[in-house]
């Protein structure tokens, strides 16, 4: 069998990224692109962390907000790791692999010095147990496929105890990069034998990372704590070995005000979902800023082509020139984030700038709307020849600081060219709930974070997301699928470029199914005691290099 080692693999998918990263890096000296601040490191001390949301589900494998992939990308390891200062996949629990000319058969390496929580030993046959559940799930024990990362998955063969074989029946060209991220942990054998409902009990979770979680109390605190002998990090972090923090103690605080609160009166030593207005304060006094871009889908204005008005094209490239991109940036966002110039994040490889697509022009906008047959009501919107009103109704998630104020100005805008729309911006478990229930949405909003192009297949295309819901007898539907499945076919980096930009211009321009509206980042501002805090390249914090001094 013919194959390409890992160096080739990681080189391609490094090529973009690495220009994005790099050219946002410029900073003053207390806003910190990617958490390296300099110091002579110190071990021990407790980090006191506090968040927004609260982590409900510590299973590593299903947990799926940023609160619950926080407490997992730290005490979990993977095969691979996505470095997130060049985006290369790097080694991590496997040392090298071999991939197949088909990009269907994956070969890994494994290291032998790698040990669980519960003392046992990190072999080939946990590779198979995890990812065997991963790609297949297991109804008995309650546990579903992640098949938007798994699809076409047909086994695991254990090799020897050191090497694996994973194959599937379609190209996948973003696996070793969905190996990396924060679902992709590996779990001990204890852990996988337990039903759903036992699997996230902090006393049932036996990994391999630096961190295990030895306390949780839903909605107030997760305590992690180090773990004595880690000593297989991937070769890029700044150090080898244990941990620096003896403890992190993450405290959920809703409000912002009082999360900033606590950081002034020393009550915690680091917060995350810095609301806007808190950032340049906390600047001036000293504050460490650390944002990070989060990358893959930016958040965006996904229409649903099943319902009226957003199955008329018209409405949907009406709604993407009407509103002042310029506005958002200026009263919205602060420098942590960025206006969108693409459905793709910059920081994701293959992301092409589609800014002038995207440029306002209400005019325009006004006689799309007029030539398609939407006329001005009494009330100023809009309505069709059967006089049914250009309302649109939004379902989208507060879990960020800037969603609902973009929301509400992009609302305004569109009322001046005639659309009415209505804002649903719920607390994620209220959204989650909320998205299954008869009442119908025009326009979904939320982002995914994935730094790989594959994340727009995994979104929009039929045989996944479907985000669009794009019916099977609409010509559309398969240019979907092959227009979307080209990312997954190729790593020859020309190629995968190429079907990278066809991906975005089919979403954005041909058939306008998404307006992306800006690049979330997470952002965390620190006492300058702390140093080195950063982020995994999904952007979730990670305390592995993390250290405080002496109080």
């Amino acid at each position: 069998m013919s194959s390409r080692r890992f160096s080739r693999a990681a080189a391609l998918i490094a090529v973009t990224i690495t220009a994005a990263v790099l050219a946002g890096c410029a900073a003053p000296a207390n806003r910190v692109a990617g958490g390296g601040d300099g110091g002579t490191p110190v071990a021990g001390g407790t980090l006191r962390f506090a968040v927004l949301d609260a982590p409900a589900n510590l299973d590593p494998h299903s947990g799926s907000s940023y609160p619950e992939s926080l407490i997992t990308s730290n005490i979990t390891d993977k095969l691979t790791y996505q470095n997130p200062e060049t985006g290369a996949i790097e080694p991590w629990l496997a040392t090298s692999w071999d991939i197949d000319p088909e990009l269907t058969r994956f070969t890994f390496h494994l290291r032998d010095d790698v040990t669980f929580s519960d003392g046992s030993k990190f072999t080939a046959d946990s590779v198979k147990e995890n990812f065997d559940l991963l790609g297949f799930g297991n109804k008995e024990l309650g546990i579903v496929p992640v098949t938007a990362y798994w699809v076409g998955y047909s086994g695991t063969r254990v090799l020897d105890p050191r090497t694996v074989e994973v194959a599937f029946t379609r190209p996948n060209a973003g696996f070793l990069q969905a190996l990396s991220l924060y679902f992709s942990g590996i779990l001990g054998h204890t852990t996988l034998q337990l039903p759903k409902e036992q699997r996230s009990l902090p006393q049932n979770l036996v990994t391999t990372g630096p961190f295990t979680v030895t306390e949780h109390v839903y909605q107030q605190k997760t305590v992690l704590k180090k773990r004595s002998g880690y000593n297989w990090a991937p070769a890029s972090r700044k150090h080898n070995g244990e941990a620096y923090l003896d403890a992190v103690e993450i405290s959920v605080i809703p409000e912002a005000g009082v999360r900033t609160g606590a950081l002034r009166a020393g009550r915690v030593d680091a917060i995350l979902d810095v609301n806007n207005t808190d950032e340049a304060p906390l600047t001036r006094e000293g504050y460490r800023i650390v944002p990070q871009l989060i990358p893959g889908r930016d958040i965006a204005f996904d229409f649903k082509t099943d319902l009226f008005p957003t199955n008329d094209r018209a409405v949907r490239e009406a709604v993407k020139l009407a509103w002042n991109r310029d506005a958002l940036s200026k009263t919205v966002l602060t420098p942590s984030y960025k206006v969108s110039s693409s459905v793709l994040s910059e920081r994701v490889p293959g992301y092409v700038d589609f800014s002038g697509t995207l440029k306002q022009d209400q005019r325009r906008a006004e006689q799309i709307l007029e030539d398609a047959g939407w006329r001005r009501g009494a009330d100023g919107i809009r309505v069709d020849r059967d006089g049914r009103r250009l309302e649109l109704a939004l379902i989208g998630i507060n879990n960020l600081v800037n969603n609902k104020p973009a929301y509400e100005l992009i609302q305004q805008d569109l009322r001046k060219i005639g659309v009415d729309l209505k804002l649903n911006v719920l607390p994620i478990p209220d959204y989650q709930a909320a998205i299954t229930q008869p009442q119908r949405w025009n326009i979904q909003v939320a982002n995914q974070s994935r730094a790989d192009v594959a994340v727009l297949e995994q979104v929009y295309s039929p045989q996944f997301g479907n985000m669009a819901k794009l019916a099977q007898g609409d010509p559309v539907y398969q240019q979907a699928i092959d227009t979307l499945g080209a990312v997954s076919k190729t790593i020859d980096p020309q190629r995968r470029a190429a079907a990278a930009q066809a991906a975005q211009r089919f979403l954005l321009e041909d058939q306008v199914l998404t307006v992306p509206v800006y690049n979330p980042a997470q952002v965390t501002a620190a006492n300058p005691k702390v140093h080195n805090v950063g982020y995994e390249a999904q952007s979730r914090n990670v305390f592995y290099d993390t250290w405080i001094e002496p109080r």
